[in-house]
């Protein structure tokens, strides 16, 4: 009985997206691990951008950093 909780920012994920997900975790663990879709749980959560972090920082402070160097 797998459970998958994918979490990402919450940044205008469509539900067509998040079933997407869903649809792929759930094939991916039945092809590669034989686990039954049936029993297959993916939870997704959308975590507010100021509750995430990358690389030590404030993922909007991340971004911008990682814009500031490309331009």
């Amino acid at each position: 009985m797998p459970y998958v909780n994918i979490q990402v920012t919450r940044e205008g994920v469509t539900a067509e997206q998040k079933a997407r997900l869903i649809e792929g975790v759930t094939t991916l663990l039945s092809a590669v691990l034989g686990k039954d879709p049936n029993t297959t749980f993916v939870v997704i959560e959308e975590v507010a951008l100021e509750n995430w972090g990358v690389g030590g920082l404030p993922v909007e402070t991340y971004r911008a950093q990682k814009r500031a160097a490309t331009t």
